[in-house]
């Protein structure tokens, strides 16, 4: 049964129809009815055998946006499960839904299947064994089979000979095991090497490697095409055809060879692959004719030239390393571990498989074990006929009868009749050790040989040709590097990079050209062993993490033999050429800084993050089994901002406080009834959090839905934070509205502080004269932006009309400019003074963003709290943005102990190695306000004070009853000298503070359920009023300060 649910047009919504039961108007497709405009998503009768929006597992709802493999479904979210049945038993639920997902558009986005599709589009797909098989092999068997082979055995003997070989194959069936587990851990799309490590390690990692990687297959394609050209003209050499001279005809040669197989590339992969069967059955036919080769008897010509057919002795003598010319076991190892690179062959064309997932095991590790038997069939053949020297002249041999005088170095040689003695004496031009050319010498057929030489040199050099490209498009779609977004353009049926062609056929001749690629080629080998390196680290790494996403369907690797892998490509990198391997790694470290500082958009769920977050988890919870010391003590900051960008004065300072090293919490409460904002709370978590990564602000988002700001607050508080990562400082605006807030809105506020006490956060308080919350101004810009881009569109949409005629050019106009019309009728426009204000409001709110000019940090200590008051204001002073501040200190002091009070303070001081420009000990802090300030307060509390004294007991009485949030007489009575205390210190920081770029003051404190709301606001603001910015600070009465070492 087809699910209606299913999307059947790509990404477009799914066409939602109602339901019989629904009871409302009918909608159409596009949610436009005649009742209440919205479309729902039809109910099915379900495996369960009854009406239901649950819909049963399906591959379909697992697809990425674009996916070629299928149309994308939408299963029903659990919003319209859970308020399915709204009025009247409707189904309420809305016929768009928003994919967060994303998608250019393009094809590639998704090839989930696992059942090769139907090719309708003529799309060319490989199986295993054209596709992976053929290729690895082709480009495994190189020129080394051929023409170094025996020079390699002849140096390490066959004893160290099979582990060079040996060695050379444990590195790369590591490196297929780890990419087997890699490809089959999810869908494989094109790129190859870089594709398997970007999704797994990251960008950075993925990125870094992938530009290099592409470059070394473009590279290669000129060094196997120079090798192909030096056999050319090897034999024209001999046949005296040279046509200039030996470099140039190299040149003209390679670049004609690079023309013809650019031509077969952009012809399409199916010429490509064809083009490749048929250098198979060469080489094949040419490696045939080596083992036959050793069996046919030898003629004297071969015999003097030191090969003899299967003789023990031979072997026997072929034993033992004969090491020559300053090589080494390693020197040797370095000149043949390139002919056993070629392992990526297959990945590289992942996305023209049919199936990546099984291909890519398979075929890589079948071609590693059929070339790996090959080259030890081949190297232990040619170890068991043929000599390591030989003179080549066929008049040194021995008289029949005086083999018993064989002794020294070319005992087997001896024994069958030749003298090679001279050899140990004179260099000779024969035998395995001398001549590159044994191959051609043992075969049975020496032309064959020859031919076999091209095929493996052009097959290498067109699988780099075509890998090149390819993954070099697949970096260029991620747009990791911007530059590069020209080269992402595919063409065809194949999507074929065309562009990459070019590019590649460029770098290529660039190379032909030089013609010598001794110093090179190095750097190439180094730059394939560093991706095996990272496809190793990749698997353990992934291995690593135990995320719950890693579960790859090849069982067969080990996430240590991984790691062995890794480490053992690292050093066979050093033991090739070790400068080349500290420039391999100097590019790649290059390119992972720069994109690491680029930051791409991307997020594919690589290890990395899983590591990550394995580590914060951990790091956390050994945290719980330490208890708190004061030496680390650091302030975590939880910041009531709203939306962060309302309040950004707020939010700069308490980035300053934290910044890189400390936790901050920027908290929003939605208050209304939980159907209502629950909707607002989903949608802004992650558009505020990204927000704050834009403006680089080291900030998590939170929030809550509640019926109060205060409950929602209550509950930050106390469920914030993961073990000791929990705030410990409530930070928070000055409610400058409070005296026209209402009842509510006061005690909100100071039950909000109340409840900051109660449960031990240190509290701070800003106020600037200006306020904080510009929403206002920011809700305005974005509709004016909005209007700006309707304008634009229009335009673009009259423009476009004009090419159509003009009665719909007309009809279109007038109703967008009706829309607009209508729009601008809602936004009223600012007064001049109004426009004044808020600029003013937006230059206060971000005066934090700027770097402070030479001033002051005014601190008025009037209160131990912990030390937190002087703590906060001497790491203002260590970040940049305040850095030419000074940091002065006020106390309170009694007159006539002036001078002892400022050493003893001081002395503290000192003590904490805190610096300060100066410290002022106020010594007139008891003295009374003068009348201005006080009859300011008076004007201030007049609107609720309950004036009882002036009234009879019994109306006194009921007036306290009925408004018993009021300040009553008593009470500004019994809070006198506290009262008098917040006025004079006001007068005082006007006196001292005025120019002050911040002031600090310790926070007066009001005894929950003695002073009223009211009145305590009333000494806050007093207090803090018509000053510069001041930041009321309060500790936690536990010490945030020590010194002790």
């Amino acid at each position: 049964m087809e699910n209606d649910a299913y999307d059947r047009i790509g990404d477009e919504p799914p066409n939602y129809e109602e339901t019989s039961f629904s009871g409302g108007t009918t909608s159409n497709g596009n949610g436009t009815g005649n009742g209440e405009h919205r479309a729902v998503r039809p109910s099915v009768v379900s495996a369960f055998g009854h009406d239901t929006l649950d819909r049963v597992p399906n591959i379909d709802f697992y697809r990425n946006a674009g996916s070629v493999s299928g149309n994308r479904a939408v299963r029903p979210s659990l919003q319209e499960l859970h308020d399915v049945f709204q009025k009247n038993g409707r189904i309420s639920v809305t016929n768009t839904v928003e994919d967060r997902e994303g998608s250019d558009g393009t094809p590639s986005d998704d090839v989930e299947s696992v059942i090769p599709l139907d090719n309708k589009d003529g799309t060319v797909r490989f199986g295993w064994i054209k596709g992976v098989l053929v290729r690895c092999m082709l480009n495994i068997w190189g020129v080394m089979l051929f023409i170094r082979l025996s020079w390699v055995f002849g140096q390490a003997g066959w004893g160290l000979g099979i582990v060079v070989i040996a060695l050379s194959c444990v590195v790369t069936t590591v490196t297929g095991l780890s990419m087997s587990a890699i490809c089959t851990n999810g869908v494989v799309r094109g790129g190859g090497a870089y594709y398997l490590i970007s999704r797994s390690l990251g960008p950075e990692f993925g990125g870094s490697i992938g530009l290099i990687f592409a470059f070394a297959n473009a590279v290669a394609v000129a060094m196997y095409v120079v090798g192909f050209a030096e056999t050319v003209v090897d034999l024209l050499k001999e046949n005296d055809a040279i046509m200039i001279d030996e470099l140039n005809d190299i040149r003209i040669i390679g670049c004609i060879s690079v023309v013809l197989l650019l031509g077969i590339s952009v012809a399409g992969m199916e010429w490509e692959a064809k083009a490749q069967i048929g250098l198979l059955i060469i080489l094949l036919v040419a490696i045939a004719n080596v083992f036959v080769g050793t069996g046919i008897p030898a003629s004297t010509d071969k015999k003097s030239k030191g090969f003899f057919n299967y003789d023990a002795k031979i072997f026997m003598e072929n034993l033992p390393p004969d090491f020559r010319d300053g090589e080494t076991f390693f020197s040797v190892f370095a000149i043949f571990f390139p002919a056993a690179t070629g392992i990526l062959a297959g990945a590289n064309i992942s996305g023209d498989l049919k199936d990546p997932q099984d291909a890519l095991p398979k075929g890589t590790l079948l071609a590693i074990l059929i070339t790996g038997v090959t080259y030890l069939g081949v190297a232990l053949c040619v170890s068991a006929t043929v000599v390591r020297d030989a003179t080549g002249n066929i008049n040194d041999t021995i008289a029949t009868g005086m083999d018993m005088l064989c002794n020294g170095t070319n005992t087997a040689a001896c024994e069958q009749g030749w003298n090679f003695s001279s050899c140990d004496v004179n260099s000779c031009k024969f035998g395995s050790m001398n001549n590159f050319q044994v191959m051609t010498m043992v075969s049975g057929f020496g032309p064959l040989i020859t031919a076999g030489t091209f095929s493996a040199t052009l097959s290498s050099a067109l699988a780099s040709l075509v890998s090149a490209p390819k993954v070099f498009q697949a970096l260029c779609k991620d747009n990791i590097y911007t530059a590069l977004k020209f080269f992402a353009k595919g063409h065809g049926k194949n999507n074929e990079p065309i562009r990459g062609y070019v590019l590649t056929f460029i770098i290529a001749v660039a190379f032909i050209i030089i013609a010598d690629l001794n110093v090179i080629a190095p750097i190439i080998s180094n730059f394939f062993l560093a991706s095996y390196a990272l496809i190793n680290f990749s698997c353990f790494h992934a291995s690593y993490a135990k995320s719950p996403g890693w579960r790859p369907a090849y069982r067969y690797y080990n996430m240590w033999l991984s790691l062995f892998g890794a480490v053992l490509c690292c050093g066979v990198m050093f033991v090739i050429n070790w400068w080349a391997a500290l420039l391999t790694y100097a590019i790649e470290i290059f390119l992972y800084v720069y994109v690491t500082v680029k930051k791409p958009n991307v997020n594919w769920g690589s290890s990395t993050q899983a590591v990550t977050f394995v580590s914060a988890v951990n790091n956390a919870l050994s945290l719980t089994g330490v208890e708190d010391h004061v030496k680390n003590f650091r302030p975590q900051c939880m910041v009531l901002t709203g939306a962060p960008k309302n309040r950004p004065a707020l939010l700069d300072l308490a980035h300053c406080f934290t910044k890189n090293y400390g936790l901050c919490l920027t908290c929003e409460v939605f208050v209304g009834p939980r159907t209502e904002t629950l909707t607002d709370v989903n949608a802004g978590m992650e558009k505020n959090q990204m927000w704050l990564n834009k403006k680089k602000r080291k900030a998590f988002y939170a929030a809550v839905a509640c019926d109060s700001f205060r409950q929602g607050t209550e509950n930050l508080l106390q469920a914030s934070g993961l073990g000791r990562l929990k705030p410990n400082i409530l930070m928070m605006g000055f409610k400058k509205d409070w005296r026209t807030a209402g009842t509510a809105g006061v005690q909100s506020y100071v039950g909000i502080l109340h409840d900051a006490f109660d449960f031990e956060y240190g509290t701070v308080v800003l106020r600037m004269n200006q306020g904080l919350d510009i929403s206002h101004i920011i809700k305005a810009q974005e509709e004016m932006e909005r209007e700006a881009q309707e304008q634009k569109d229009l335009e673009k949409e009259e423009l476009a009309e004009e090419n159509k005629g003009k009665s719909i050019f007309r009809k279109s106009r007038n109703l967008s400019t009706q829309g607009l019309t209508s729009r601008a009728s809602v936004t009223t426009p600012q007064s001049p003074q109004v426009v004044v204000v808020n600029e003013r409001l937006v230059s206060t709110s971000t005066q934090f963003q700027r770097k402070q000019g030479k001033g002051t940090i005014d601190v008025w200590w009037m209160f131990d709290d912990g030390g937190l008051t002087l703590l906060l204001p001497y790491i203002l002073t260590t970040r940049k943005k305040f850095k030419d501040c000074k940091m002065r200190i006020f106390i309170a002091g009694q007159p006539g102990r002036v001078e002892q009070d400022r050493h003893e303070m001081k002395s503290l001081l000192e003590k904490f190695r805190i610096k300060y420009a100066d410290i002022h000990v106020i010594d007139d802090i008891t003295q009374n306000p003068n009348s201005n300030s006080w009859k300011m307060f008076e004007d201030m509390i007049e609107p609720f004070r309950l004036h009882e004294g002036s009234k009879s007991t019994t109306l006194a009485e009921a007036l306290r009853k009925d408004n018993p949030w009021k300040i009553s007489d008593a009470e500004l009575d019994t809070f006198e000298e506290k009262t008098n205390l917040q006025v004079r210190l006001n007068e005082l920081l006007q006196e001292n503070s005025r120019a002050a770029n911040l002031i600090i003051v310790s926070m007066p404190i009001a005894r929950l359920g003695s002073v009223s709301d009211h009145l305590y606001m009333s000494w806050l603001d007093i207090l803090t009023k018509n000053l510069p910015p001041t930041m009321l600070i309060r500790g936690n009465h536990k010490s945030v300060l020590t010194f002790y070492s």
